[in-house]
């Protein structure tokens, strides 16, 4: 069965992102279960994804001792919506696209065909094929819901506040400008629509230039 495309009009006349702050997180995966109880999604197929990164380790400190640079932390991630969607250049029947005013990324289900390449290019892994309709999905930050004025169902349910949206240049003035930690693809890819506030160890060391 062919999933159904619904236009709704855009929310805001500016570009929308995510707020993540991933010091506060716990992991609960609540934002991810709600995502996939709100867009009825089988077994596999999650548009919000909390992952668990780890890493570093202890670095001699040259006098005898060893300094921790141990980190372990969840992070929760959907589609980012990004300034510079690699999905909508690759998608050859324009069924990706990404819609003027508040800049939300979309699959129209009238026009696309299952290709997958839209899938093969995100760095995210947002879009997901439906198995059943034979047809790409992803995040659509719950337009549904915003043209009611309602909150995206990730945002409303984490119970820690961990996750907020809005105009992108909001957040960022207001969080700053963060979004390369550890465990993500360089932001310089696509752009992202996305904030994080990391948790210790998770900001990504910057790396000597040749």
């Amino acid at each position: 069965m062919r999933q159904q495309y619904k236009e709704y009009p855009p929310v805001s006349d500016k570009q929308l992102g995510f707020f993540i702050d991933s010091s506060r997180c716990s992991g609960c995966k609540a934002c991810q279960v709600a995502c996939k109880d709100k867009n009825n999604l089988e077994v596999g197929r999650r548009f919000r994804r909390v992952y668990e990164v780890k890493g570093g380790g202890f670095i001699p400190t040259g006098q005898g001792g060893l300094a921790n640079n141990v980190y372990a932390y969840t992070l929760s991630i959907s589609c980012n919506h990004c300034a510079d969607p690699i999905c909508t250049k690759n998608c050859p029947t324009t069924a990706m696209h990404k819609r003027p005013g508040d800049g939300i990324v979309r699959v129209d289900t009238t026009k696309c065909v299952g290709c997958g390449y839209c899938a093969w290019s995100c760095p995210y892994g947002a879009p997901q094929m439906n198995e059943e309709a034979g047809q790409m999905s992803k995040c659509d930050f719950c337009v549904d819901l915003q043209a009611k004025g309602e909150q995206p169902m990730c945002v409303a349910t984490c119970p820690l506040g961990a996750i907020q949206f809005g105009p992108i240049d909001e957040l960022r003035a207001k969080y700053g400008n963060l979004c390369d930690v550890q465990g993500l693809p360089d932001s310089s890819i696509t752009r992202p629509g996305l904030v994080i506030k990391p948790h210790q160890g998770a900001e990504k060391e910057e790396q000597p230039h040749a």
